[in-house]
């Protein structure tokens, strides 16, 4: 366990997307901390607009901020729409991380992608390996919006010591996730296609690429457990990764997936769309020997996550 201790005790924390399915997992776990909780949405502040950020910052004062807040979406979306990935994912980030500066918030996260590593970085991927290499073309837009997050973190951090952190968690997936079959990522894309299948008697279902590369999927609920845990016991400037450390083929996955929903016809993946990074698996030693540890294994998540979908 690290020695350092930030106490959140009686802090006023904002958490800046909390309508999202981290930001609200975070708020679920927030409520047993003695802490006061600031959230705001996009009718009172359109994060984008830097005057409106800075005025709700003022106004407000936390002193510790989570920023969940971002542009997200699947290989389709972010190939579709990179100015909606860079621009807003920039603006976003730079609006509270300024704000959060110009208001002397006292403790900052900011949470990135395991998708800011190489295309063909090696496995597993430590820390270090940032910027060692070329991206994944099919979501480079949002990988270099989080380098840059990660990048004026460590900027605040050098120039005015600022407790600036950057927390890098690999594939998300819970309840609250986004389920539109254009934009969402592999889990809930997959969760939907396998229940429509089951419940239109389909033979098979079709899943894009070749179904060969591997990834590791983390359940929210432990992200924003990290999340906190990090708050509490990290103050460095380099990033850190969180992950459960193991990874699964997108065809073991969909399988899982078609035992937990219960359908049972084919599978037929569809070699003419893109994989995307052929293996993302990160490696977690370091906060793993800071005393944090995933604890949801993925089936159990899954069938969560479909109880929740099927609500």
């Amino acid at each position: 366990m690290s020695k350092y201790y930030f106490d959140i005790d009686g802090k006023k924390i904002f958490v800046a997307g909390h309508n999202g399915m981290v930001g609200s997992a975070v708020l679920r776990k927030l409520i047993n901390e003695k802490c006061k909780i600031l959230t705001t949405d996009r009718s009172e502040v359109d994060l984008i607009n830097q005057f409106q950020v800075i005025k709700w910052f003022d106004s407000n004062k936390p002193d510790v901020v989570i920023l969940c807040a971002a542009k997200v979406g699947g290989i389709q979306a972010n190939d579709k729409y990179p100015v909606d990935f860079l621009y807003n994912n920039l603006m976003i980030q730079n609006n509270i991380i300024h704000a959060s500066y110009s208001t002397n918030v006292k403790k900052l996260i900011f949470l990135g992608s395991s998708c800011i590593y190489p295309r063909d970085c090696s496995q597993p991927m430590h820390e270090e390996s940032l910027l060692t290499g070329q991206l994944e073309s099919t979501n480079q837009w949002y990988a270099i919006a989080k380098i840059a997050g990660i990048k004026l973190c460590q900027a605040y951090r050098k120039q005015y010591d600022k407790d600036y952190i950057s927390a890098m968690p690999t594939n998300l997936y819970g309840p609250g996730d986004n389920y539109d079959l254009y934009s969402s990522h592999v889990i809930p894309a997959l969760l939907r296609k396998c229940h429509e299948a089951k419940i239109s008697n389909n033979n098979f279902m079709e899943v894009w690429g070749t179904g060969k590369v591997k990834r590791e999927f983390l359940h929210v609920d432990d992200c924003a457990e990290a999340i906190i845990f990090l708050l509490k016991h990290y103050s460095q400037n380099e990033h850190i990764n969180v992950g459960t450390g193991i990874d699964i083929t997108i065809e073991d996955l969909t399988k899982t997936i078609q035992k937990v929903v219960g359908y049972s016809g084919d599978i037929k993946f569809d070699s003419s769309k893109p994989d995307g990074t052929p293996r993302k698996l990160l490696n977690t030693e370091k906060i793993n020997n800071l005393g944090w540890i995933s604890k949801i294994p993925l089936e159990s998540g899954l069938r969560s996550v479909y109880e929740d979908f099927i609500k």
